[in-house]
């Protein structure tokens, strides 16, 4: 019978397949590559209420459906960010999954990213 496993774990295996960046590398990396797009995989009421600047939103659960839409070619430098890193963790993994050769999730999330003192917006 197969392990079960929770989100918890999901997430722990996906962080160790993929490349976590700080909100301030997250930062500075979509200020310095001018195709480098940070994508909110939370969900439309937490994005409302507040967001990075520019960021694009596309929740966690439409991800696969509209990533190939919106950035076709699979270069494209993608950050991923949720509100503390466990959603975007496992929308990096799958993004990987789908072929995206340059994906990151931002560590900590929306949370850390308001605690380094980095602009939001509504």
């Amino acid at each position: 019978m197969a392990e079960q496993k929770g989100y918890q774990d999901l997430v722990a295996d996906a962080k160790k397949k993929i490349t976590e960046i700080s909100p301030t590398d997250a930062a500075a990396k979509s200020k310095s590559s001018p195709d480098a797009v940070i994508v909110d995989v939370r969900e439309k009421d937490e994005f409302d209420e507040a967001h990075i600047p520019d960021a694009v939103h596309m929740s966690r659960g439409m991800l696969e459906f509209e990533i190939e839409d919106q950035f076709p070619d699979r270069n494209t430098p993608i950050i991923c960010h949720c509100g503390g890193g466990g959603r975007s963790a496992l929308a990096a993994e799958t993004l990987q999954k789908m072929g995206y050769k340059n994906v990151r999730s931002m560590a900590g999330g929306f949370k850390a990213w308001k605690t380094a003192g980095l602009p939001t917006t509504k």
